[in-house]
């Protein structure tokens, strides 16, 4: 899952990256807020991790911004600003969460995919699909009650695919989902992902619908 983190400090934001990566998130960082709005405007993200305190334009007008173009990206405040009214204010004008630093990464990551599960409708903290169930947190996917080794990228691939079971999927739109803008993608990348999670998860659990994407399949009767 794609998360574009907003900060100006260069070692806070430097961390969160390393952080967020490490927790299993592709991520882009920004260090003002009118780069924040130029890409929120060109790109999908699927959450926002906002600092108040930006040069150029402050973290709680990008919120505004934001909200105002009906765009319902989960954000997740994240400032040294300790007063109430700041709090208050940034949730009014739509913020989802709010954390103040110094802060632990462990948290920031798991309050992003709680963010991540209520934007997708989802109540338990595991998906589960026909025999799959996958767990975001611990990184780890099973199979009719055994466990399925998954690279980095291909249990991220699934991650997106179970949150929208239900859904087509185009190629871009998984791109985009999973991969950064420091990334390299090679043209037969998605491709070569697929193909090994149907070999490890079965041939029928990815659907290829032709000239439209992937979807999960439906479970069986």
């Amino acid at each position: 899952m794609r998360i574009l983190v907003v900060e100006d400090d260069r070692l806070l934001g430097d961390g969160l990256k390393a952080g967020l990566l490490q927790a299993g998130f592709a991520v882009d960082w920004l260090r003002d807020g009118e780069a924040a709005v130029a890409a929120l405007g060109a790109e999908r993200f699927d959450a926002v991790v906002l600092d108040l305190g930006l040069p150029r334009r402050d973290g709680l007008s990008v919120l505004q911004w934001l909200r105002a173009r009906s765009d319902a990206t989960p954000v997740l405040i994240l400032t040294a600003r300790d007063q109430m009214s700041d709090k208050v204010r940034g949730l009014d004008l739509g913020a989802d969460d709010y954390v103040l630093k110094p802060f632990d990464l462990d948290e920031i990551a798991a309050r992003l995919r709680a963010l991540l599960r209520r934007a997708h409708g989802q109540a338990s903290p595991c998906l589960t699909l026909n025999e799959i169930v996958l767990d975001p947190a611990g990184r780890t996917v099973m199979r009719a009650g055994q466990p399925v080794d998954l690279t980095s990228r291909e249990f991220d691939l699934l991650h997106v695919l179970m949150l929208n079971a239900g859904r087509v999927l185009s190629r871009r739109a998984l791109e985009e989902k999973l991969y950064s803008w420091d990334d390299a993608v090679g043209s037969n990348a998605l491709e070569v992902h697929i193909h090994h999670l149907r070999k490890k998860l079965g041939n029928d659990t990815i659907r290829t619908v032709r000239g439209a994407g992937y979807t999960l399949s439906d479970p069986a009767p």
